[in-house]
Protein backbone atom coordinates (compact mmCIF):
# COMPACT_ATOMS: atom_id res chain seq x y z
CA UNK A 1 0.00 0.00 0.00
CA UNK A 2 1.29 3.45 -0.94
CA UNK A 3 -0.98 5.95 0.78
CA UNK A 4 -1.18 9.39 -0.82
CA UNK A 5 -4.21 11.07 0.75
CA UNK A 6 -5.44 10.45 4.28
CA UNK A 7 -8.45 12.36 5.60
CA UNK A 8 -9.44 11.80 9.23
CA UNK A 9 -12.47 13.08 11.19
CA UNK A 10 -12.91 16.11 8.95
CA UNK A 11 -15.63 18.56 9.97
CA UNK A 12 -16.79 21.79 8.37
CA UNK A 13 -19.73 24.08 9.07
CA UNK A 14 -20.89 27.34 7.58
CA UNK A 15 -22.51 29.23 10.41
CA UNK A 16 -25.00 26.88 12.02
CA UNK A 17 -25.12 24.55 8.99
CA UNK A 18 -22.95 21.47 9.44
CA UNK A 19 -21.75 20.38 6.00
CA UNK A 20 -19.20 17.71 6.89
CA UNK A 21 -19.30 15.81 10.18
CA UNK A 22 -16.41 13.47 10.79
CA UNK A 23 -15.39 12.52 7.25
CA UNK A 24 -12.63 9.92 6.97
CA UNK A 25 -11.28 8.45 3.73
CA UNK A 26 -8.02 7.33 2.17
CA UNK A 27 -6.64 7.26 -1.34
CA UNK A 28 -3.59 5.33 -2.49
CA UNK A 29 -1.26 6.14 -5.36
CA UNK A 30 -2.67 4.77 -8.58
CA UNK A 31 -6.18 4.52 -7.10
CA UNK A 32 -9.36 6.15 -8.40
CA UNK A 33 -12.30 7.15 -6.23
CA UNK A 34 -15.76 8.37 -7.24
CA UNK A 35 -17.59 10.65 -4.82
CA UNK A 36 -21.35 10.81 -5.26
CA UNK A 37 -24.19 12.47 -3.36
CA UNK A 38 -27.12 14.79 -3.73
CA UNK A 39 -26.62 18.45 -4.59
CA UNK A 40 -25.70 20.35 -1.42
CA UNK A 41 -24.38 17.24 0.33
CA UNK A 42 -20.88 18.74 0.72
CA UNK A 43 -19.01 17.11 -2.15
CA UNK A 44 -17.52 20.37 -3.42
CA UNK A 45 -16.67 21.43 0.13
CA UNK A 46 -14.75 18.21 0.65
CA UNK A 47 -12.88 18.71 -2.61
CA UNK A 48 -11.96 22.29 -1.70
CA UNK A 49 -10.64 21.13 1.67
CA UNK A 50 -8.60 18.34 0.07
CA UNK A 51 -7.14 20.94 -2.30
CA UNK A 52 -6.15 23.19 0.62
CA UNK A 53 -8.42 25.92 -0.72
CA UNK A 54 -10.39 26.19 2.52
CA UNK A 55 -9.88 25.50 6.22
CA UNK A 56 -11.69 22.82 8.20
CA UNK A 57 -13.16 23.28 11.67
CA UNK A 58 -11.48 20.08 12.84
CA UNK A 59 -9.81 16.96 11.55
CA UNK A 60 -6.70 16.18 9.54
CA UNK A 61 -5.78 15.99 5.87
CA UNK A 62 -2.40 14.48 5.02
CA UNK A 63 -0.96 14.49 1.52
CA UNK A 64 1.92 12.06 1.28
CA UNK A 65 2.35 12.29 5.05
CA UNK A 66 2.27 16.11 5.22
CA UNK A 67 -0.55 17.70 7.21
CA UNK A 68 -1.89 20.37 4.86
CA UNK A 69 -4.51 22.09 7.01
CA UNK A 70 -1.83 23.62 9.21
CA UNK A 71 0.21 25.05 6.35
CA UNK A 72 0.52 28.77 5.75
CA UNK A 73 -1.20 30.19 2.67
CA UNK A 74 2.03 30.36 0.65
CA UNK A 75 2.86 26.74 1.41
CA UNK A 76 -0.65 25.66 0.44
CA UNK A 77 -0.35 27.53 -2.86
CA UNK A 78 2.98 25.83 -3.56
CA UNK A 79 1.46 22.44 -2.77
CA UNK A 80 -1.41 23.03 -5.20
CA UNK A 81 0.95 24.31 -7.88
CA UNK A 82 3.38 21.42 -7.66
CA UNK A 83 1.39 18.37 -6.65
CA UNK A 84 -2.36 18.80 -7.19
CA UNK A 85 -4.34 18.99 -10.42
CA UNK A 86 -7.65 20.78 -9.93
CA UNK A 87 -10.67 20.52 -12.21
CA UNK A 88 -13.53 22.50 -10.71
CA UNK A 89 -16.88 23.61 -12.07
CA UNK A 90 -15.58 27.15 -12.44
CA UNK A 91 -13.05 26.88 -15.25
CA UNK A 92 -10.97 29.90 -14.10
CA UNK A 93 -9.26 30.24 -17.45
CA UNK A 94 -7.20 33.39 -17.98
CA UNK A 95 -9.00 35.49 -20.63
CA UNK A 96 -5.84 37.17 -21.93
CA UNK A 97 -4.07 33.86 -22.63
CA UNK A 98 -4.60 31.51 -25.55
CA UNK A 99 -5.72 27.93 -25.07
CA UNK A 100 -2.10 26.73 -25.36
CA UNK A 101 -0.92 29.31 -22.82
CA UNK A 102 -3.72 28.42 -20.41
CA UNK A 103 -2.87 24.73 -20.62
CA UNK A 104 0.82 25.41 -19.94
CA UNK A 105 0.26 28.03 -17.23
CA UNK A 106 0.43 25.90 -14.07
CA UNK A 107 3.11 23.60 -15.48
CA UNK A 108 5.29 26.63 -16.21
CA UNK A 109 4.82 27.90 -12.66
CA UNK A 110 5.85 24.48 -11.35
CA UNK A 111 8.82 24.43 -13.76
CA UNK A 112 7.50 21.22 -15.32
CA UNK A 113 6.40 22.52 -18.68
CA UNK A 114 6.63 19.91 -21.42
CA UNK A 115 5.37 21.22 -24.76
CA UNK A 116 4.92 17.73 -26.21
CA UNK A 117 2.92 16.59 -23.19
CA UNK A 118 0.67 19.67 -23.39
CA UNK A 119 0.11 19.08 -27.11
CA UNK A 120 -0.75 15.44 -26.45
CA UNK A 121 -3.31 16.44 -23.83
CA UNK A 122 -4.90 18.99 -26.17
CA UNK A 123 -5.11 16.42 -28.97
CA UNK A 124 -6.53 13.69 -26.72
CA UNK A 125 -9.15 16.10 -25.40
CA UNK A 126 -10.19 17.20 -28.88
CA UNK A 127 -8.95 20.78 -28.62
CA UNK A 128 -5.70 20.45 -30.54
CA UNK A 129 -7.03 22.67 -33.34
CA UNK A 130 -8.10 25.39 -30.89
CA UNK A 131 -4.80 26.16 -29.17
CA UNK A 132 -4.48 29.65 -30.69
CA UNK A 133 -7.95 30.72 -29.65
CA UNK A 134 -8.89 32.61 -26.49
CA UNK A 135 -11.38 31.39 -23.87
CA UNK A 136 -14.11 33.77 -25.01
CA UNK A 137 -14.02 32.08 -28.43
CA UNK A 138 -14.80 28.66 -26.95
CA UNK A 139 -17.96 26.89 -25.92
CA UNK A 140 -18.48 25.84 -22.32
CA UNK A 141 -17.55 22.26 -23.13
CA UNK A 142 -14.37 23.36 -24.89
CA UNK A 143 -13.41 25.55 -21.92
CA UNK A 144 -13.96 22.56 -19.64
CA UNK A 145 -11.53 20.51 -21.70
CA UNK A 146 -8.92 23.28 -21.55
CA UNK A 147 -9.28 23.33 -17.76
CA UNK A 148 -8.79 19.56 -17.65
CA UNK A 149 -5.67 19.75 -19.81
CA UNK A 150 -4.26 22.51 -17.60
CA UNK A 151 -4.83 20.40 -14.49
CA UNK A 152 -2.95 17.47 -16.00
CA UNK A 153 -0.12 19.39 -17.67
CA UNK A 154 2.28 19.29 -14.71
CA UNK A 155 1.73 15.57 -14.04
CA UNK A 156 0.19 16.02 -10.55
CA UNK A 157 0.33 13.43 -7.78
CA UNK A 158 -3.33 14.04 -6.86
CA UNK A 159 -6.09 14.88 -9.32
CA UNK A 160 -9.24 16.41 -7.81
CA UNK A 161 -12.03 16.67 -10.37
CA UNK A 162 -15.44 18.13 -9.53
CA UNK A 163 -17.89 17.01 -12.24
CA UNK A 164 -15.21 17.13 -14.96
CA UNK A 165 -17.65 15.80 -17.56
CA UNK A 166 -20.62 17.92 -16.48
CA UNK A 167 -20.54 20.20 -19.54
CA UNK A 168 -19.70 17.47 -22.03
CA UNK A 169 -21.77 15.12 -24.14
CA UNK A 170 -21.63 11.43 -23.25
CA UNK A 171 -19.04 10.44 -25.86
CA UNK A 172 -16.71 13.30 -24.97
CA UNK A 173 -17.20 12.62 -21.27
CA UNK A 174 -16.20 9.02 -21.80
CA UNK A 175 -13.08 10.13 -23.69
CA UNK A 176 -12.14 12.52 -20.88
CA UNK A 177 -12.50 9.78 -18.27
CA UNK A 178 -10.49 7.42 -20.49
CA UNK A 179 -7.65 9.94 -20.48
CA UNK A 180 -7.84 10.50 -16.72
CA UNK A 181 -7.73 6.77 -16.02
CA UNK A 182 -4.85 6.22 -18.45
CA UNK A 183 -2.77 9.00 -16.89
CA UNK A 184 -3.42 7.63 -13.41
CA UNK A 185 -2.26 4.21 -14.56
CA UNK A 186 0.81 5.61 -16.31
CA UNK A 187 1.99 8.01 -13.61
CA UNK A 188 0.77 6.42 -10.38
CA UNK A 189 -1.25 9.53 -9.51
CA UNK A 190 -4.48 9.28 -7.54
CA UNK A 191 -7.87 10.54 -8.71
CA UNK A 192 -10.85 11.66 -6.66
CA UNK A 193 -13.78 12.62 -8.88
CA UNK A 194 -17.17 14.04 -7.99
CA UNK A 195 -19.83 12.82 -10.39
CA UNK A 196 -23.59 12.46 -10.58
CA UNK A 197 -23.20 9.71 -13.17
CA UNK A 198 -23.46 6.22 -11.70
CA UNK A 199 -22.24 4.90 -15.05
CA UNK A 200 -18.99 6.86 -14.85
CA UNK A 201 -18.62 6.21 -11.11
CA UNK A 202 -18.75 2.48 -11.80
CA UNK A 203 -15.57 2.76 -13.88
CA UNK A 204 -13.49 3.92 -10.92
CA UNK A 205 -11.88 1.64 -8.34
CA UNK A 206 -14.10 2.69 -5.44
CA UNK A 207 -17.21 4.76 -4.86
CA UNK A 208 -18.19 6.68 -1.74
CA UNK A 209 -21.57 8.29 -1.22
CA UNK A 210 -21.80 11.52 0.77
CA UNK A 211 -24.98 12.13 2.72
CA UNK A 212 -25.75 14.14 5.85
CA UNK A 213 -22.13 15.07 6.25
CA UNK A 214 -20.75 11.53 6.22
CA UNK A 215 -19.46 9.12 3.60
CA UNK A 216 -20.37 5.49 3.12
CA UNK A 217 -18.97 2.96 0.63
CA UNK A 218 -21.09 1.90 -2.31
CA UNK A 219 -20.68 -1.79 -3.23
CA UNK A 220 -19.63 -2.51 -6.80
CA UNK A 221 -22.27 -4.09 -8.99
CA UNK A 222 -21.68 -7.81 -9.60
Amino acid sequence: MNRLLDITDLAKAYGTVEVLTGISLTLDRGETLALTGESGSGKSTLMHLAAALDSADSGCIQLDGVEILGLEDAARATLRRDRIGLVFQQFNLIPSLTVAQNIAFQARLARRHDAAHCAMLADRLGIGALTRRYPEELSGGQQQRVAIARALANRPDLILADEPTGNLDEATGDAVLDLLLELVAETGAALMMVTHSTRLAARLDRRLHLSRGQVSPVPRAP
